[in-house]
């Protein structure tokens, strides 16, 4: 009785599962799709490089279908295609740099290719094998050799690969061929007509520039760093506050701890680029690397800091009370700096604005404001590389009229003075003892002086740290 009621229950499941059968379907190619467009929508250049490279392989297809061609190149028009599907990347920079790659690393090869074969049959029958033995032998270990070297490896590794292959094949198959030339000649034609193919569709049809992307990049993430200095007031000091909105974009620093990698790539591949848009034949893209560092510097204070924020053990709600305001002040400050920063790289254009503001200086005591004021020292250097990289990049340069000529160079945000502040009237004690400070926080109008006290119409803030 058991055995008939499980049969029936097995049979049951079964049907159940033929008859879900056609909606699980459904919902899974639903699902798919949806993730597919979501995915194009993402970056829809993925699609247009898609298009791009289909018509890179109907073109060289021609070598096949075009009967003169096809008499003229043979099956080698096999190479073309081939270099097609190797050689098209998804950057102009990358497509160059492979291309060119490809097509010198093949023409040198198969030239020194051809001579050992040629060399080789100077020893005659016998000894045309061993030569050629030991010249490939010492050529592909030389070849690799080469590729651990930081520079190779980072430029023209993709080259010296195909220079082993190409010279290794060549070297090789001349040995039970006579037409070894005409052999080399048809590859090196056919390789450089795939790349040829590639470059010009690379470029000319809706081109992805690594360089630009490398810009946009290097600007969006000092543009987040300003974005987590927006929302710190109110995630240390009123958290309660924030929202799931507000936490997603203060924490979007963390992607810049991990994006090394990605930007070294793309400064690479910039570097084989020509001219285009606002970007000239010799544009500084080192200087990008150097901007970045500093950017990923400021972010990892901001990991540091961030662990503050997160941490259960929160300082006393009177403490907090008395340095909300100076910290406050310093991190609206940098915010504002940094987002004057990530806007003249966008712009490519100086502005004078960004430079009249001063660093306020926080007792290094004070935990959390010795941590921001590190921040501040990173952005005060990414200022600065971004100053030297504006003048080799021929910012333009954009004044405001309300400001006035009399101007200087300024430092990056509005200054201030920490002193110490004595319990007793004897001043003139050592006061490095002394267990209160006094956080002076002066406005635009009035710059802090060596005489603070008699200063008019400056803000001041005083902190005691006991």
């Amino acid at each position: 009785m058991e055995m008939d009621l499980n049969a029936q229950e097995k049979k049951a499941g079964f049907f159940q599962r033929l008859k879900d059968f056609p909606r699980k379907l459904k919902d899974g190619v639903t699902k798919r799709v949806k993730n597919v467009k979501k995915f194009g929508k993402d970056d829809p250049r993925r699609i247009i490089h898609s298009m791009k490279v289909g018509v890179a392989l109907t073109l060289v297809s021609l070598l096949y279908y075009v009967r003169p061609l096809y008499i003229s190149f043979g099956v080698t028009g096999m190479w073309a295609i081939l270099t097609v599907v190797v050689v098209f990347e998804f950057t102009v920079g990358g497509t160059l740099s492979k291309g060119l790659n490809r097509g010198f690393a093949t023409l040198i090869a198969g030239a020194l290719g051809v001579g050992a074969v040629h060399l080789a049959r100077f020893f005659g029958h016998q000894g045309e094998p061993i030569v050629l033995a030991i010249l490939v032998f010492s050529l592909g270990a030389a070849a690799t050799f080469s590729r651990f070297f930081p520079r190779i490896k980072q430029r023209y590794d993709y080259g010296a690969l195909i220079f082993i292959l190409t010279f290794s094949l060549v070297a090789i198959s001349g040995y039970r061929t006579d037409e070894v030339l005409i052999m080399a000649y048809q590859r090196l034609s056919t390789i450089l007509i795939g790349g040829t193919i590639c470059i010009l569709v690379s470029i000319f049809i809706c081109p992805v520039w690594a360089g630009e992307d490398l810009h946009k990049m290097i600007a969006n993430n000092i543009s987040k760093l300003a974005k987590y200095l927006e929302g710190f007031e109110v995630e240390y000091f009123q958290p309660e506050k924030i929202s799931k909105e507000t936490n997603s974009c203060v924490r979007e620093y963390k992607s810049i701890l991990t994006s090394k990698s990605t930007e070294d790539t793309l400064a690479n591949l910039a570097r084989w680029e020509p001219g285009h848009g606002r970007f000239r034949l010799r544009h500084p893209w080192k200087k990008y690397l150097k901007i970045a560092g500093l950017v990923r510097q400021c972010a990892f204070h901001f990991e540091i800091l961030n662990g503050y924020v997160l941490s259960n053990d929160k300082a006393p709600q009177e403490f907090d009370s008395k340095i909300q305001e100076p910290i406050t002040t310093m991190s609206r400050e940098v915010g504002e700096a940094l987002k004057a920063i990530a806007k003249s790289i966008k712009t490519m254009s100086k502005d004078s604005a960004q430079t009249e503001k001063d660093l306020l200086k926080i007792i290094p005591g004070v935990t959390m404001a010795s941590i921001l004021i590190e921040v501040v020292n990173c952005v005060e250097k990414i200022s600065e590389a971004v100053e030297e990289f504006s003048g080799l990049a021929h910012f333009k340069e954009t004044l405001d009229p309300k400001l006035s000529a009399e101007i200087g160079q300024h430092q990056l945000l509005h200054r201030g003075s920490v002193k110490p502040v004595l319990d007793g009237d004897n001043e003139k004690e050592d006061n490095s003892s002394s267990s209160h400070v006094l956080i002076t926080v002066h406005d635009e109008e009035q710059p802090p002086t060596a005489t603070a006290k008699n200063v008019l119409g400056a803000e001041k803030t005083r902190v005691d740290v006991v």
